[in-house]
């Protein structure tokens, strides 16, 4: 019998398709400073990346005469209002898989590198909070990915082995925390250019339909 009994998460670009809004929110920014920036560029290096690190590279490539911790404050108020006011995708098949491994019975968490307030707002709006037992946030824990600290912590407080778990990320960093942590980690990304990077995953698909028939056919879930 199987003893996989949690699935960990993480949330943008891998329950939600929130890379474009990340990404419009700091173009819609950024034109306060003259500065345009590529959906290309963003997806190459700065997706997955916290905030805060994202503006610190902003801030010092562009040359924003700005104080820094001001610049993230009011970046972050930006995206905390557009989690509250707009609707984001989630990716696809993510609600169906969500659903049925919620109704085996598994013990689903979300291990984020986004704020507290961010997730919450998020999943006000989308409704998905009832199928989650813990949210681990970057208010939660002192390193971001691609430090293990937040899966760790995750596993701790579901008071489970990290063998009981299985990890769902989009980005390096992700898995590369995911992996740290000594977590079987599988990378679900649909834009196969980033697949090479992604392959120290133990396992790489397109989209959450493809993981569930490998889980189904190997029998990794009873």
């Amino acid at each position: 019998m199987s003893t996989i009994k949690a699935l960990l998460f993480d949330l943008d670009g891998t329950l939600i398709d929130s890379e474009k809004f990340h990404f419009d929110c700091w173009n819609e920014f950024l034109t306060n400073f003259g500065v345009n920036s590529d959906f290309k560029d963003w997806l190459a290096n700065y997706a997955g990346i916290p905030l805060p690190q994202n503006a610190k590279t902003i801030v010092s490539k562009y040359k924003i005469d700005v104080d820094l911790e001001a610049f993230i404050n009011n970046r972050e108020q930006a995206t905390l209002d557009g989690f509250r006011t707009k609707d984001i995708d989630l990716m696809p098949h993510a609600l169906d898989f969500v659903r049925y491994y919620f109704d085996k019975g598994l013990t689903l968490a979300v291990v984020t590198a986004s704020p507290r307030q961010d997730v919450e707002a998020v999943f006000m709006r989308n409704g998905l909070s009832k199928y989650f037992n813990l949210f681990i946030t970057r208010s939660d824990v002192s390193k971001s990915k691609p430090d293990p600290e937040s899966y760790n912590l995750c596993v701790e407080k579901l008071g489970i082995t990290k063998g009981e778990c299985i990890v769902f990320e989009d980005t390096l960093n992700g898995v590369k925390a995911a992996v740290a942590a000594g977590i079987t980690c599988y990378a679900i990304q649909n834009n196969v250019r980033m697949h090479q990077k992604l392959k120290i995953a133990d396992e790489l698909f397109l989209n959450f339909a493809h993981a569930h028939t490998y889980i189904q056919q190997h029998n990794i879930i009873a």
